[in-house]
């Protein structure tokens, strides 16, 4: 290549990297200058990432507090139907302060249970009861059942105001406190209990029954029982302890006079339970008229306000209020609402009337109107 056209071609290469500079500089080059970075686009709907040490933000397990539950559930009705709290004025007082504090509305009432003891006991009930008629609802278990004045102990019973029989042990093989309980029966339908049942269906008074264990003769017995007699109402206590859903499912589909007492604390807090509280709520959707809630005094577990909690995690659980409701309050209060005033209450109302110059309408009265009405009289007396 020649001289010249070698000056030529160097010309131009120093042309173009003068020109091509100028134009980068143009445009906000600098030799100095970091490298310009891509422009980011990210997809419209493509969300902000959370960052790990956001807690606040990132999804929790936590159970909720009982502080959370009384706050949603507080304002609902609640019967603890099965309570054996009946041990004197004092801890009865002491209780009542907690069941304010802890939103349970009624209790049904007794102390021990199938043995001489609960002579007293029952007692013990009905005093509480007269000093608080809107909290307490008494029940007894203080007869024999394998001796014939078991029948006059119940009638007795029954006319003076009390609403229920309970809790009575119709068949005890396991429970460390109440196999060996002088006045239990072997089965449901062992001793003068049949004649009970009469009773308790003339009264529309149920009878509260703890079986276990919750199958075999035991339970075959209870059915025996429920066809025999259908007008009497049969509440399995703590139906849900040491048993399964579909147990309980069974025996209610084949026994519309049976119903389950729930003790929800033995289901969510004892380690001997093989079911969690979620696993009954389809029997309880499938028979919405037939359980009630209890706490059976927290038997086994904490304490008693552990075994309340436990009812309002179960109510829970439910997720639905009416149903919940039902649960809860209406299925127990309505077999004591349904109640007629006993022929002795009658006749100690009329014979009221007729000291006061009051008129009452007998022919539609109430055992719990009734009760209201005589407990009045006596506390004036007593005044």
């Amino acid at each position: 290549m020649s001289k010249p056209r070698m000056a030529v071609i160097a010309i131009l290469i120093v042309i173009l990297i003068i020109g091509g500079g100028a134009l980068l500089w143009k445009n906000g080059w600098s030799p100095t200058a970091e490298p310009a970075a891509e422009p980011i686009v990210e997809p419209a709907e493509t969300p902000l990432p959370i960052p790990e040490d956001t807690e606040a933000e990132a999804p929790s397990d936590t159970p909720k507090s009982l502080e959370d539950l009384l706050k949603e559930y507080g304002d609902m009705p609640l019967i603890d139907a099965h309570n054996h709290d009946a041990d004197g004025s004092k801890i009865i007082q002491d209780k009542i302060e907690m069941w304010t504090r802890m939103g349970v509305d009624s209790v049904v009432l007794f102390g021990a249970v199938s043995e001489p003891r609960a002579v007293h006991s029952d007692e013990m009930s009905w005093q509480a009861y007269r000093q608080n008629p809107e909290r307490i609802i008494p029940f007894f278990s203080g007869f024999n059942l394998h001796e014939p004045s078991s029948l006059d102990v119940v009638k007795e019973n029954l006319e003076k105001g009390f609403f229920g029989l309970g809790e009575i042990v119709a068949a005890s093989t396991y429970s460390p406190v109440l196999s060996n309980v002088p006045w239990k029966a072997e089965d449901p339908m062992d001793g003068y209990l049949p004649q009970i049942y009469e009773l308790c269906a003339q009264y529309q008074a149920p009878l509260l029954l703890h079986i276990d264990p919750p199958n075999g003769i035991a339970i075959k017995k209870l059915e025996e029982a429920a066809e025999a007699y259908p007008d009497t109402v049969f509440i399995f206590a703590h139906a849900n302890a040491y048993n399964s859903p579909e147990n309980i499912r069974q025996l209610l589909s084949k026994h519309p006079n049976i119903y389950a007492d729930f003790f929800a604390g033995f289901t969510a807090l004892n380690p001997e339970s093989a079911n969690t509280l979620e696993d009954f709520v389809p029997v309880m959707r499938e028979f919405p008229d037939r359980f009630v809630l209890s706490t059976d005094s927290g038997f086994g577990l904490e304490s008693e306000e552990k075994a309340i909690e436990a009812m309002y995690r179960l109510i829970d659980a439910l997720n639905d209020r009416e149903l919940a409701e039902k649960i809860a309050y209406d299925n127990m209060d309505a077999l004591i609402r349904n109640q007629p005033a006993t022929a002795s209450q009658q006749e100690a109302i009329r014979k009221y009337g007729e000291e006061t110059g009051k008129a009452y309408d007998l022919t539609k009265l109430t055992k719990r109107e009734a009760n209201l009405i005589l407990i009045e009289k006596e506390l004036a007396n007593e005044g």
